[in-house]
């Protein structure tokens, strides 16, 4: 047999999941203009790009422009795109292993972390990820709904996803209407009762992990004033050491300079208002049948001796807020695959710099993994740049080496064809496919001056994957 990742013998890698990750993966692949590389990239629904697509803020489009970057690798001509196919379901891992010389996971966190409280099961009381997959026009959450009558909605949490929750939550009719967020979710939100949206964090303002930029849109809301109470801006003795100090990096040292001029703001009496709270943490969700109210804790900082960590304690002290809704943003935590090494407690699939560990801690060769389920729910979209280039340099080195296994059956594009189309025929949706319903949802919007109208459903968005005609990529 010919040397692998030669023309006559290409190397085939297949990742599992089409976020950021897994797409900085495919293109760390496919950059190597020495090699024969081809790719085959899946995913569960029919649409790429992951978190870009149905996490990030529709009001934040910008961010988005990322996948430009996504489409020049897909249209490299030893990629492909496999849609709506889910490993675990229409195809198992261990097929995957058999048909290629190298699988890369990619598929992320999928899950939320709960806070193990009573009356966390209370209806209105939801996991933040929910409630953004909905307004994103996931088809997982489309048909889900969220009572918005309330007047107060308490987010726990101090990260951009709450950020984006508060923010979301807050913006008017004409503001949603210029996004593209899910038609489903336009009307409740900008008809909602909500008045005031309080945003708790079990820590203090210099411990915060928004980014500069999320906690600045939180003061510039056309319709929504901000609000702190300047006596949670008060640095206690731990976090002044640490602003002061040399481990502070500027985003922590900006977020609480922005804090403390949202503490010193006259409230202009707009429809709503943002409340920031600290060192609180949620202790109770408390209701008759439905969420009515939730005690929180009060906390104070604490930093061991040891290890320098600070973290939050227990006071003693409690406050109970009035409130009929309630969402958690503490956290994603990945699932594992069976047959599959999975570390349970972390959420991660167990791996040492991207390659896969078996329960003994030997590399499981030619089993690789990047992105959220490599590291945990950490960094922020271009942080998966330098994660994928870590792992498949790691790939690369073991080809280099000769421990690549070769694959039990044909290492050919044909093979995953015929099983696709023996297991799922007639609903796997190539990259063409993507293209007709990105296509689709675009002219739905244009007219409606909106970057697009998104399809909610899975049927629909096979439906308009099969407009174009011509061979699968």
């Amino acid at each position: 047999m010919s040397a692998l990742a030669t023309p006559e013998n290409p190397l085939r890698v297949a990742i599992v999941g089409s976020g950021p990750a897994g797409f900085y993966a495919a293109e760390s692949l496919l950059a190597k203009p020495e090699l024969s590389v081809e790719v085959d990239m899946f995913d569960r629904l029919p649409t790429p790009f992951g978190l870009v697509r149905a996490g990030v803020a529709p009001d934040h489009p910008k961010i988005k422009n990322v996948i430009r970057r996504y489409e020049k690798t897909a249209s490299n001509e030893g990629f492909r795109f496999f849609g709506n196919v889910e490993i675990g379901r229409e195809v198992h891992p261990a097929e995957l292993a058999e048909r290629y010389h190298a699988v890369v996971y990619a598929y992320g966190s999928s899950t939320d972390r709960q806070l193990g409280i009573p009356g966390e099961e209370l209806p209105g009381s939801h996991a933040a990820t929910e409630f953004v997959a909905w307004y994103n026009a996931h088809p997982d959450f489309a048909d889900r709904e969220f009572d918005l009558s309330c007047e107060r909605v308490v987010v726990i949490g101090n990260g951009n996803v709450a950020a984006d929750v508060a923010r979301m939550l807050a913006l008017t009719r004409s503001e949603l209407e210029e996004t593209d967020t899910a038609d489903h979710a336009i009307g409740p939100m900008a008809e909602s009762g909500i008045r005031e949206i309080v945003v708790l964090g079990r820590r203090g303002p210099a411990q915060a992990a928004f980014t500069n930029p999320e906690v600045r849109e939180l003061g510039e809301m056309v319709d929504a004033d901000v609000f702190i109470d300047p006596a949670d801006c008060e640095l206690d003795d731990v976090s002044r050491a640490y602003i002061d100090s040399d481990e502070a990096d500027m985003t922590t040292r900006k977020n609480v300079d922005i804090f403390t001029e949202f503490s010193r703001r006259e409230p202009e009496g707009k429809r709503r208002r943002i409340v920031l709270r600290f060192l609180c943490s949620p202790v109770e969700i408390k209701g008759d049948g439905r969420v009515e109210s939730i005690v929180v804790g009060r906390n104070e900082l604490v930093k061991d001796p040891d290890t320098g960590r600070v973290s939050a304690r227990d006071t003693g002290e409690r406050d109970e807020i009035e409130c009929g809704l309630v969402f958690r943003s503490i956290g994603y935590k990945g699932v594992g695959l069976e047959g599959i090494p999975f570390d349970a407690d972390r959420g991660v699939i167990r791996n040492e710099d991207g390659r896969v560990l078996d329960d003994e801690g030997a590399q499981v060769e030619g089993q690789y993994v990047v992105g959220w389920i490599k590291r945990g729910p950490s960094g922020v979209i271009g942080t998966n740049k330098k994660d994928a280039q870590g792992t498949i340099d790691h790939l690369f080195e073991d080809l280099e080496e000769g421990r690549i296994p070769a694959p039990a059956l044909a290492a050919d594009q044909a093979s995953i064809e015929e099983l696709l189309a023996e297991r799922s025929p007639d609903a796997v949706v190539s990259y063409a496919g993507w293209e007709a319903i990105d296509a689709a949802e675009k002219g739905k919007g244009e007219p409606l001056g909106r970057p697009r109208v998104k399809f909610c459903t899975i049927d629909e968005m096979l439906e308009a994957s099969r407009a174009p005609q011509g061979a699968a990529r």
